[in-house]
């Protein structure tokens, strides 16, 4: 795969295509036709990702006189069309508008901000100040949300399945979280490497809603895209870490197949070799460790896998059984030999991935 100054050409959506693929198979021809629209754009637009890597993207570079502390967002409006950035809308330091979806993109990428500052020292996605930028309501009833290498993008959903993409904060820092690791690990997006990458999303994207919220562990419901569902389907969100293929069952969506532990692992070349899929492993193992331990999950567990996402001993390529070695050898370094490392290590028991 062509690559560009050392980044894959990943194109990340926090909706799964195997998902749409079962909505594009629907009875009703209204819902099968917004999400075979959808899927096209995101074909579209994975493949203006790799040109784009292939080309060199934009140079983002923070504005002088920037603070180290303080985010540099942008809010754009694409109208409904598909023309990226769109209008601006609304800049670093202006006052709330009267679009709810402007509003809540702009204080979604500064909750992504604030965790990894606060928890983890880290200066936006890349460390360096990185420009935050954001589209709201791209296309019609665009059925997602994703990360292009570039920039956030949000859709505002069919009404009937999805509604706006911006309502979960966590999907806003699922999709960021997928910069932080394009900056770090660069993990390879299929496969055990592509889940991990997911995964990693899935568990940035809780500890920001954790710690917007001020919730622990213990009150975290620990559910993805909770919020993001219509009223019409039987289900709470996209993924559940705390219980892996029971996010939703559906007649239209279908029914969650993540598993929660090895056991069960999903062999298919569907889903970039079922990256959304498979990822509720090490979700799973996270949720384990996180509650084992108490308090605030970012305080303990979140440090030991940022750790391992961003220490440079990560590569690229990693199985689920290279990363939950490091997961232990980082709350070894942190932590010593007491509860944390024995946390660690019973969850990667727990969900059967092997550390020795």
């Amino acid at each position: 795969m062509t690559t560009y100054g050392g980044f894959e050409p990943v194109f990340c959506t926090i909706i799964p295509p195997h998902v749409l693929d079962t909505l594009a198979k629907a009875e009703d021809q209204a819902l099968a036709g917004k999400a075979r629209r959808t899927l096209e754009r995101d074909a579209f637009e994975r493949t203006h990702r790799r040109l784009t890597t292939v080309l060199g993207a934009p140079a983002l570079a923070p504005p002088s006189g920037a603070a180290a502390d303080k985010p540099n967002r942008t809010i754009y409006d694409a109208k409904h069309k598909q023309d990226l950035p769109g209008k601006k809308v609304r800049g670093e330091g202006d006052k709330p508008g009267k679009d709810a979806t402007v509003n809540r993109a702009h204080a979604g990428l500064g909750a992504t901000f604030e965790l990894f500052l606060k928890a983890y020292e880290r200066n936006s996605i890349n460390g360096e100040g990185l420009p935050l930028n954001a589209t709201v309501h791209f296309d019609e009833e665009y059925n997602n949300a994703f990360w292009n290498g570039e920039q956030m993008v949000f859709g505002d959903g069919d009404g009937e399945i999805f509604l706006d993409f911006t309502i979960p904060v966590d999907v806003i820092g699922h999709e960021l979280t997928h910069g932080v690791t394009q900056y770090t690990a660069n993990l390879t997006y299929f496969g055990q490497p592509g889940a991990l990458n997911e995964s990693m999303s899935d568990v940035f994207g809780s500890l920001i809603k954790q710690y917007t919220l001020g919730q622990s562990a213990a009150e975290a419901d620990w559910l993805i895209g909770a919020g993001l569902l219509a009223p019409r389907v039987t289900g709470t969100a996209l993924r559940s870490m705390k219980a892996p293929g029971t996010a939703y069952d559906d007649d239209v969506l279908g029914k969650d197949p993540q598993p929660a532990t090895m056991d069960d692992y999903v062999r298919t070349g569907r889903d970039n070799g079922g990256v959304h899929i498979n990822s509720g492993i090490p979700n799973h193992a996270f949720y384990l460790a996180a509650t084992a331990l108490g308090g605030n999950a970012w305080e303990k567990a979140g440090k030991v896998w940022y750790g391992v996402l961003t220490g440079g001993e990560l590569d690229s390529q990693a199985s689920f059984s290279d990363f939950a070695k490091l997961t232990l050898t980082q709350a070894r370094t942190l932590f010593g030999e007491g509860e944390e490392l024995q946390a660690v290590t019973k969850a990667w028991e727990q969900v059967g991935v092997p550390t020795d």
